[in-house]
């Protein structure tokens, strides 16, 4: 989970500082652009307007009205040639078009060009702070001087040429005296020809009124707002493209664990469904990742463990169909007896039969009990000597003619172990020994590198190196050695590996001194707090 987190933390946290980053880098790019279209739209006009008045003139009358121009400004004049300018050839050329160009000389000051000769490549430049009341005030004197060649009422037609023109970025239009709305003190400006300059709302904009000598108009400019360097626009827009980079980033870092979360549903639809075989990708070192791995674990252990259901109820199946034919054919033949000693005889087999089905079931109940995962195991000190003597007393009589002994035994006898499943653990393997040794049997303890261990040893036939693992599969026959003369349902080693598995340790299967199998319990010889 820890990963998982650190993986979506980081990215979303790396995805914030790069939306931030872009979007300052973005907006600072922006404004520049901004600035340069502003300060083009609002001084465009004035421009264009200065170097088409310039056309016409001497060079020292040039100088005159590039001096009275610049003092009205507030900024340096000047007509220079192109190449005095050291302008680019892109730049030139779109001077030719007839456009402003406005270029940053240093911060808080910038440079407007606009082409007064294309024949003569003349140029009017000017440096300026700043674009605001001053040219306002210019641009207002400049289109009044204009105007007032020309009749009263063909000034509005003219007004709107030059703004078609000159390509103005504001607004511009002549209104009747009488429909300005002014107070006394300003209307008294107005009409001893001051220049106006109100200011609209907050500040935001401003509007310049001049009347226009020999009529009844006057002329307004505006409003002319000011730029806003942070509009809600622009930062809504901004806004809008970092969530949906966040976003997109964040679908990037959450799908592939949203598909291998899929696959894991899926693949548990198709197990719900009957299909044991699938199993999903279990790369990766995080938590999705290591439910991967348990969720393919489950699976395999669950198609095991069904496999092997399917063969013990087949097996078992196999196992009772030969003791209840028996039973069957021994109630009839009991019945059918001529003499109680017959009778006596059937039902003596009849009853070896019985202990076989139940001794079958006792294995089957053992079995399935630790097959069910970690039993309740009671370790307590066990003497192996002790066990080892109890055992060979119980089994000896079984079969007379195989030699049970206990071998050397030198280590300490005193191990941890549950008793009662080491018992039964060790009776299986002496059983099976005593099935197919020929006439010897050996069982002994000993200690090794802090392990206990028991080893069994005959001189039967041994088990094939092939075959040492498949003997402990359920139900398993090697031969037709494990008859009913013989004893035995394939289910004694299943249930001595798992005793030792849950003893936390092993068994193993080699070639016996004797000549047949040795099969040996090594487990852990102290169990502390267990």
């Amino acid at each position: 989970m820890n990963s998982i987190f650190l993986r979506i933390y980081g990215g979303t946290l790396a995805v914030l500082v790069l939306v931030g980053l872009l979007g300052a880098g973005s907006l600072h790019w922006l404004n520049e652009e901004r600035v340069d279209r502003h300060r083009e739209a609002m001084a465009g006009g004035t421009f264009r307007m200065m170097a088409q008045a310039l056309q016409d003139m001497t060079i020292v009358q040039r100088r005159q009205a590039t001096s009275d121009w610049g003092r009205e400004l507030g900024a340096v004049l000047r007509v220079r040639t192109f190449r005095d300018a050291h302008l680019e050839p892109r730049l030139e050329s779109r001077l030719l078009r007839d456009q402003v160009l406005v270029r940053q000389v240093r911060p808080g000051s910038f440079t407007l060009y606009s082409l007064v000769s294309a024949d003569e490549r003349l140029l009017l430049e000017g440096e300026m702070e700043q674009i605001g009341e001053q040219l306002a005030r210019m641009t207002s004197h400049l289109l009044v001087a204009g105007l007032v060649r020309y009749p009263a009422d063909e000034q509005p037609e003219r007004l709107a040429e030059l703004a078609r023109r000159l390509q103005f970025g504001f607004d511009m239009r002549l209104l009747a005296i009488e429909a300005v709305n002014l107070d006394r003190e300003q209307r008294q400006h107005l009409d001893e020809g001051d220049t106006l300059v109100l200011q609209d709302g907050h500040g935001e904009a401003l509007r310049v009124l001049d009347i226009v000598p020999g009529s009844t108009w006057v002329l307004q400019l505006g409003p002319l707002y000011r730029m806003s360097l942070y509009p809600p626009q622009l930062l809504l827009l901004i806004a809008a493209l970092g969530l949906t980079l966040i976003g997109l980033t964040l679908y990037l870092l959450v799908r592939p664990l949203e598909r291998r979360l899929l696959e894991l549903e899926q693949a548990a639809s198709h197990i719900a469904g009957g299909q044991l075989d699938v199993r999903v990708p279990d790369s990766g070192s995080d938590s999705v990742g290591r439910l991967s791995a348990a969720f393919n674990h489950m699976a395999g252990r669950l198609q095991r463990l069904l496999a092997i259901q399917g063969e013990m109820v087949s097996a078992v199946a196999h196992e009772l169909r030969t003791p209840v034919a028996r039973l069957r054919f021994g109630l009839e033949m009991s019945c059918e007896a001529a003499s109680d000693e017959a009778r006596a005889r059937y039902l003596q087999g009849m009853d070896t039969d019985l202990e076989e089905l139940d001794q079958l079931l006792d294995e089957m109940l053992v079995y399935i009990r630790l097959g069910k995962g970690a039993p309740s195991l009671n370790f307590t000190p066990v003497a192996l000597d002790a066990l080892i003597d109890q055992v060979i007393a119980e089994l000896a009589p079984l079969r007379p003619e195989v030699e049970l002994l206990r071998g050397p035994c030198h280590a300490e006898a005193m191990v941890d172990a549950e008793p009662r499943y080491l018992r039964r653990a060790l009776i299986n393997l002496v059983s099976n020994a005593m099935r197919h040794a020929k006439s010897r049997v050996q069982v002994r303890f000993f200690h090794e590198d802090g392990r206990a261990g028991l080893e069994v040893e005959d001189d039967g036939p041994g088990v094939p190196e092939a075959d040492q693992e498949k003997i402990f599969t359920p139900f398993l026959r090697l031969d037709d050695s494990r008859t009913r003369d013989s004893g035995g349902h394939g289910l004694g080693l299943s249930i001595v590996r798992r005793v030792i598995y849950w003893h936390g340790g092993r068994v193993q299967v080699g070639r016996a001194d004797l000549g047949g199998a040795r099969f040996t319990l090594l487990w852990p010889a102290r169990h502390g707090g267990d």
